[in-house]
């Protein structure tokens, strides 16, 4: 099942299953999301909850038990409740079910709105906390974007002129190895070899918004003021790049699989609730 919201500049589809935009296009009828080819990758814009990224074994810890959770959690793969909805938005949810605590132990409440204003797509996240004690989660957002010319003719602008540092991975894990991304006056030119060791990862940016452009030529930006983390990723020879901002990233190398000890979990508080949003702004 989907969803369709729009209003004079854009019309933005959602996927019930994972509560995952698939579509969004101007009033000219332009593609701005990668269309899901599953020779490169299948998805569009999967939402990451209740971690992000890979945990070490596939597995953690929580009150002396072991519970597995495979890369990016299980809500991508899960329906989602339509729960409001008007012309230009929609909010769906997902509640904690018997499935859910097979492999993640809490009661909570993931909602997701999407609206539409002027030339911005606003997507905002909802984490709810039903339990009388902690919610440790992390949750991030994992939009594809259509690159349909040389992948060398786009490039990446990003708010701040500062310095990149990049983690690297290992077995899917963050390592101790960074690396330092080249910027010229704010810009990082893209190149495949640039993703060689897999995704970019900043666990630390000045920057709160990043705009792709296309021969110089300013083509969408996406703002992500309440996400501390960001990864940024395709694979080679994709039409598409990934903007990911996060709250939260996959386990270190040296992670004690305590999900409570987690680099970069969220601990939310009983009963209460949490807000994060991004917008896409199409240029």
């Amino acid at each position: 099942m989907t969803t369709t919201i729009s209003n004079l500049n854009l019309n933005a589809q959602i996927n019930h299953l994972g509560a995952e935009l698939f579509s969004l296009k101007n009033n000219k009828n332009k593609e701005y999301i990668w269309e899901g080819n599953p020779v490169f990758w299948g998805k569009h814009s999967p939402v990451l909850f209740p971690i992000v990224g890979t945990l070490k074994n596939n597995m953690y810890y929580y009150q002396g038990k072991e519970y597995y959770l495979s890369r990016h959690g299980f809500a991508r793969e899960m329906e989602f409740q339509l729960i409001e909805r008007s012309e230009n938005s929609a909010t769906f949810s997902l509640v904690s079910s018997m499935e859910t605590r097979k492999v993640y132990p809490f009661d909570f409440e993931l909602q997701i709105c999407y609206s539409l204003e002027e030339n911005k797509l606003n997507i905002d996240y909802k984490v709810i906390n039903n339990n009388d004690s902690i919610l440790p989660f992390s949750i991030g957002a994992h939009p594809a974007f259509a690159l349909p010319k040389p992948f060398e003719s786009y490039s990446l602008s990003f708010d701040h002129n500062e310095v990149l540092t990049s983690y690297e991975l290992e077995n899917d894990l963050l390592s101790n190895t960074s690396e330092i991304i080249e910027m010229t006056d704010n810009e990082v030119p893209l190149t495949y070899s640039l993703f060689e060791k897999d995704a970019l990862i900043f666990k630390i940016l000045q920057s709160k918004s990043i705009s792709i452009l296309e021969n110089k030529n300013p083509m969408l930006r996406v703002r992500f003021d309440d996400f501390p983390n960001l990864g940024i990723w395709t694979k080679k020879n994709a039409p598409f790049l990934c903007i990911e901002p996060w709250v939260g990233y996959s386990d270190t190398i040296h992670s004690s699989g305590n999900i409570l000890e987690k680099e970069g979990i969220q601990l939310l508080e009983a009963n209460q609730l949490l807000k994060y949003s991004f917008n896409i702004e199409i240029l």
